[in-house]
């Protein structure tokens, strides 16, 4: 009886999900989102929009100045006082602002040196150790590496990139990050890119995902537990086209299987729990509860970005997500 028992704790319970929604009080497309505990979470977009709630139910506005014009499509936070955001957009458009009192105020980082670059996303291991994605430049994808919260960085140098190959700052999880020293990126080639040295080297693979289309590729991945990790996308210009739009992988990413069940195009995806994981996008949102093999849509809406405890959408929408 013991062993049936341990058997049954172990296999994936049956989910259900809820989606409740939130009044953001702004009108922005939002992509960017940092769900720091169940009370604490960031949102940015649009407009150089920035969000925080405290209470884990009403938002407040945290502009930052001289920023309207600039679209936030990443956000990292540490707590409810500590943020990093990213403007995505060509040459001087991609900046990095950091805050340190809730978004009173913003210390402009960096601004984007090269005219030809463009920033995909940011991802941190602790508030002083972090790393930027970019596309590529002179044939190479911009990796920079932080250890003093992003007031200095350091270029990492990654395997030649495909011709016509970027990344997509849809929902800032493009670029993930593990460990001490780990770093994962995904590209419109359906490629991941892994280093297990903080950027020093790499190893490539390849996921069964759309990829013939600059519109297609690998929007978002997620690391689960022991080697599972979840790549999501598709294209976003058909995004009820539901074939080749999720993949997982049981050996850190080395080979990737295709997985069966996924609504459509995905931009976002996140582990709720060792096995449950929920992906979003244009054409709505699919639950797994077996680690990314398998999945089942379960709400139609739009959204762009997950994480554990929020969505955030276009037109300003955020609903809480709930499990069960």
């Amino acid at each position: 009886m013991r062993l049936l028992f341990l058997l049954l704790c172990a296999l994936p319970l049956a989910a259900e999900i809820g989606f409740v929604s939130q009044n953001s009080g702004v009108a922005a497309s939002l992509r960017g989102l940092a769900a720091v505990s169940d009370q604490v979470a960031w949102a940015s977009g649009t407009g150089g929009t920035v969000l925080l709630t405290t209470d884990g139910a009403t938002w407040q506005r945290r502009p930052v100045p001289g920023a309207d014009a600039l679209d936030f499509r990443d956000i990292e936070a540490f707590n409810a006082r500590r943020a990093v955001v990213l403007a995505a957009g060509e040459g001087e458009k991609s900046r990095l602002y950091r805050t340190l009192d809730g978004g009173a105020t913003w210390e402009l980082l960096r601004t984007n040196p090269d005219p030809k670059g463009f920033w995909d996303a940011i991802a941190f291991w602790n508030e002083q150790r972090g790393v930027l994605m970019g596309d590529p430049v002179d044939g190479r994808f911009v990796i920079e590496t932080t250890e003093d919260g992003g007031k200095t960085w350091q270029r990492r140098t990654t395997p030649p990139a495909l011709p016509g190959e970027g990344g997509f700052a849809a929902s800032g999880t493009c670029l993930v990050v593990r460990g001490k020293r780990e770093i994962w990126f995904a590209t419109g080639a359906a490629r991941v890119f892994r280093s297990l040295d903080g950027g020093q080297s790499w190893t490539v693979s390849e996921a069964p995902l759309r990829q013939k289309e600059a519109s297609a590729g690998i929007f978002s991945l997620a690391l689960g537990p022991g080697s599972t990790a979840i790549a999501v996308g598709g294209d976003y210009r058909k995004p009820q086209q539901a074939t080749q739009t999720a993949a997982f992988s049981r050996d850190q990413g080395a080979t990737w299987t295709a997985a069966a069940g996924s609504g459509g195009y995905r931009s976002g995806a996140a582990f709720f729990n060792r096995s449950t994981v929920v992906a979003v996008g244009t054409s709505g949102a699919d639950l797994s509860t077996d680690g990314g093999k398998t999945w089942r849509p379960v709400n139609a809406e739009n959204y762009n970005a997950v994480q554990r405890g929020w969505a955030v959408g276009p037109k300003g929408r955020i609903a809480r997500v709930t499990l069960r």
